[in-house]
């Protein structure tokens, strides 16, 4: 018996591991890295990602967020103005080159060519388009809070312990004038208008991804020497795809892709580490359990089975103080705010 599979644990094998099992009941997905032990944390990425971000502020955990809503202002509008779904009102950031420009614009090192959308008589974002329910009256207003917004990702990195970051998509569209990328395509109800000459499409690939990674982590980490990165992949399917393929095969390219690029990056880097989110909710044998019924939203059963999975590696906090921003309930905690649900509209022509 002198070889490496004889020494490996249950977990390695399937017939231990998974056949003997209902999915429910599977164990040991994932044995943490590093602890969190009070660090202070901050979240960004996909859609799926502030149902993490939520959660660890429920459970008391030091969640960062650099840019709180206003006094006053309810609850259930929080997402309409970009607060409360991650550490700063980003948006959702789906990929691993939206990252690495955000932190490049916060710290003046890119600025782009494309600097206002127009939409409905005022101007909006082209990095953060639905920010707000209404366009903005003027560039001017948008330049002095797009200012301060960057100021605080900065802020927000050189305070940050472990940065949770969700890799949601590889496809992209980008100015071919200066290689931006933004989280919508220009001309949709997003607002600005699609121009092919301006505009072009991407779909990155495992190199591509891994290098933006590795510039992003390069960037944050001259902010923070001592930032760690805990990686997870977005379960939820692409809503639409600008390639050629049917949108379920296209998903499947966008997932092994980030999957890859996530996996070398904790294997090869000791202060990143991988959840694996993207299994518990998609792996094969779960049979879609945890997705609604159009087969693409996660249920809260299956959010709330990734989160207790998590906190059986991270257990928060002892009870202390309540958070200082509070969701009211399982109902509130998965009212997500997603610029890529936009595209369905186009799917009804």
């Amino acid at each position: 018996m002198n070889h490496p599979y004889a020494s490996q644990p249950d977990r390695a094998f399937w017939k231990k591991a998974i056949s003997p099992h209902n999915p429910l009941d599977v164990t040991d997905w994932y044995q943490r890295k590093f602890p969190l032990d009070g660090g202070k944390i901050a979240t960004a990425g996909s859609c799926f990602a502030q149902h993490i971000g939520r959660r660890l502020r429920a459970e008391g955990f030091q969640y960062l967020d650099m840019e709180p809503p206003p006094p006053g202002l309810p609850q259930p509008l929080w997402a309409d103005y970009g607060y409360g779904m991650f550490s700063a009102r980003y948006g959702n950031v789906y990929t691993a080159r939206q990252l690495v420009q955000l932190v490049q614009r916060a710290l003046g090192s890119f600025r782009p060519v494309e600097t206002h959308w127009e939409k409905a008589g005022g101007v909006v974002d082209p990095f953060r388009p639905t920010l707000e329910r209404e366009p903005f009256g003027s560039v001017a207003e948008l330049q002095a809070l797009q200012a301060d917004h960057l100021e605080r990702v900065v802020e927000l990195l050189g305070k940050t312990d472990v940065f949770v970051f969700t890799l949601g998509l590889t496809e992209a569209w980008v100015s071919r004038q200066d290689g931006a990328v933004f989280p919508l395509c220009p001309g949709t109800s997003a607002g600005g208008v699609f121009d092919p000459e301006r505009h072009g499409f991407v779909n990155l690939g495992v190199g591509a991804v891994r290098a933006d990674m590795d510039q992003f982590i390069a960037l944050a980490r001259k902010i923070n020497p001592a930032l760690k990165l805990l990686l997870t992949v977005s379960p939820v399917p692409l809503m639409a795809t600008a390639t050629n393929s049917h949108v379920a095969v296209a998903s499947s390219h966008s997932k092994a892709v980030l999957r890859a690029v996530a996996g070398e990056l904790a294997a090869d880097l000791p202060f990143v580490d991988y959840f694996p989110s993207y299994e518990i909710i998609s792996a094969p044998f779960m049979k879609g359990f945890f997705f609604q019924p159009d087969g693409r939203e996660v249920s809260p059963h299956g959010v709330a089975h990734v989160m207790h999975i998590f906190f059986g590696q991270h257990p928060p906090p002892p009870a202390g103080p309540a958070p200082a921003l509070e969701f009211d309930g399982v109902a509130e905690l998965d009212q997500l705010k997603c610029d890529e649900e936009l595209l369905n509209a186009f799917s009804q022509r």
